[in-house]
């Protein structure tokens, strides 16, 4: 049972369908919005439909009128009408207008219950059952490097992803890799001129050369003609052997971050359709003429600006590509919604290629949508790939592995099992502190508060369940269940209800805010703040307890709870270690 969805359609009933017994006038389509309480003594869910009634009240010629009762009053009234329900313990009306709800114990315990029976399934829903949707991510460029800006899509995009399936929606994933462009030629020109330098040395120093050197310039256009046209042997050997080197290295990075794609498009299998789509689009007036005979789309008239769509060499741009990428994406998956995850540097870059989708494919550009996200940046400042300045996602995971490995070294644990959690927990450090705050921010990332085994963190988070898998092997070992079923007792009857279970039961309607809004932080605030009631719990009762006629009801509770966290921790992409 879901109590919020219970509480709005109860009040919604009084309110839009028999509130003239209390007024004289209905009041008709008012949204009812239950939340829930910041503070125990607020209740478990509070509504302010009292308070915005009279603003919403509307009658026809005489225009709109004052109520004539004030907010407390129709809140009383409200209360007043609201039949004896079993879940609630009590409902209050306070201050101006407010109406608090308080759930009953038993409503508690039958949740618990509920937790133990669903497990993995806990906080699943139907909501977007049959809804079909490509979520692409990540999105590195071959012959460079995987840095952190690409750990932050990852992060992200597989996040979303999973929140969605929870939710019931089919959920493809989608990897579009940069494998032609300007950045292929000035690595491959790189390479040509110094064979023993990697890739992104290579690139660095293409970058450099282009910049600052005219004929260095004009070699990598031409170059990157020959290679968009594979006209050139040697070239073209260097080139798949450079390509084939960095698919190799990002699916190892793929896989020691959680991530399987479904499905990889490149720009390659994209630019030729692109180009086609602009130049059929050319002669119907979407398209103009540039200067030195490029082809440009007038954001302009959008109260946007003009981009290059086919640039004065005849080659296809980005912008292009991504018109082919839509067309191409849609016959291999026919989907309901297109979510394309990228930094929100390319955020006015979208909305002029989404503008000329419009044009194109309107049906398309309907169910695309663009989620931009900040940049992460260590304390020293701003990365560059051009200049060299990479902070690379490997580089990044194994520094804070290496400080996890430091903190566990006494620990007893075999060498095998220290290496794979203080990866595991490295990994999750890095997401929780991608996640943990809404997509669009700027994240500064501390190495020694990310990786704290305390407060505000991932591997706060994993201790915290690695605790709960703990408790649960003793309670198995000295044969204490989960047991759901108070004792009935005179103390039982007087057992006040914890922060720990009414945090439990919050865990649905969380899952469900952050597929709504795409926004993965709202389930890494709620985890967090529900491992801070576990670990509360934890420190003030004996939960394995054998003349404790509670204890298998404190058990239940920390089985719960570590169904919940696993859960919660599966959607952001996190690992769940059973020993810390």
């Amino acid at each position: 049972m879901n109590a919020k969805e219970e509480i709005e359609k109860i009040i919604g009933t009084i309110i839009n369908g028999r509130y003239h017994e209390l007024n004289d006038r209905k009041v008709y389509g008012t949204k009812v919005f239950v939340e829930i309480s910041k503070e125990m003594s607020h209740g478990d869910y509070s509504t302010n439909v009292a308070l915005i009634l009279p603003a919403r009240q509307r009658l026809g010629a005489g225009g709109a009128k004052k109520m004539g009762k004030k907010p407390v009053e129709i809140a009383k009234e409200i209360v007043a009408k609201i039949k004896k329900q079993d879940f609630l313990e009590r409902i209050e009306v306070a201050g101006p207008g407010f109406i608090n709800f308080y759930l009953s114990k038993e409503f508690f315990t039958k949740n618990v219950g509920q937790i133990l029976k669903e497990k993995d399934k806990f906080g699943k829903n139907n909501n977007l059952k049959n809804q079909k949707t490509i979520v692409e991510y990540t999105d590195p460029n071959i012959l460079k490097e995987f840095h952190i800006g690409h750990l932050m899509s990852n992060s992200i995009g597989e996040s979303i992803s999973r929140i969605l399936e929870f939710q019931g929606e089919k959920v493809k994933r989608v990897n579009y890799q940069g494998d032609v462009g300007i950045h292929v030629a000035k690595a491959i020109w790189g390479k040509l001129k110094a064979n023993d330098k990697t890739w992104q040395e290579a690139y660095v120093m293409g970058s450099k050369e282009y910049d600052e050197n005219l004929d260095a310039k004009k070699e990598i256009i031409a170059l990157n003609k020959k290679i968009y046209e594979k006209s050139d042997k040697a070239i073209n050997k260097l080139y798949e052997q450079g390509k084939k080197e960095s698919l190799k290295k990002f699916k190892e990075i793929y896989k020691k971050l959680g991530t399987k794609f479904d499905y990889y498009f490149f720009e390659s299998e994209t630019a030729g359709f692109g180009k086609k789509i602009v130049e059929e689009k050319l002669k119907r007036g979407v398209f103009e003429k540039g200067e030195k005979g490029a082809v440009v789309f007038k954001g302009e008239k959008y109260g946007l600006h003009t981009r290059v769509f086919i640039n004065s060499e005849g080659i296809p741009t980005y912008e292009a590509k991504e018109l082919g990428l839509a067309k191409i994406k849609n016959e291999k998956y026919k989907y309901d919604k297109s979510v394309i995850i990228t930094a929100n540097e390319q955020n006015e870059y979208f909305k002029v290629v989404l503008a000329a989708l419009k044009e194109i494919f309107p049906e398309l550009a309907e169910k695309t949508y663009q989620i931009g996200h900040g940049m992460m940046r260590l304390p020293e400042g701003k990365m560059s790939s051009r200049a060299g300045q990479v902070i690379t996602a490997e580089s990044l995971i194994e520094k804070a592995k290496q400080m996890i490995l430091e903190k566990i070294s006494d620990r007893n644990f075999s060498a095998k099992e220290r290496n794979a959690m203080a990866e595991q927990v490295s990994v999750g450090a890095i997401k929780y502190s991608i996640l943990r705050q809404s997509i669009g921010s700027d994240i500064i990332f501390d190495f020694d508060k990310s990786i704290s085994f305390e407060g505000d963190s991932g591997p706060y988070l994993q201790y915290s369940f690695a605790r709960a898998n703990s408790i649960l092997e003793k309670a198995k070992a000295e044969k204490v269940k989960s047991d759901t079923n108070l004792p009935m007792t005179s103390e039982s009857t007087n057992i006040k209800k914890s922060n720990l279970e009414r945090m439990m039961v919050y865990f649905p309607e969380i899952v469900e805010k952050a597929g709504k809004e795409y926004q993965p932080h709202y389930i890494v605030l709620y985890l967090t703040e529900l491992a801070r009631e576990f670990n509360n719990f934890y420190a003030n009762n004996k939960i394995v307890d054998k003349s404790d006629g509670f204890s298998g009801y404190k058990v239940a509770l920390t089985e719960a709870f570590s169904i919940i966290i696993k859960n919660g921790l599966w959607l952001i992409g996190i690992s769940a270690p059973n020993r810390m």
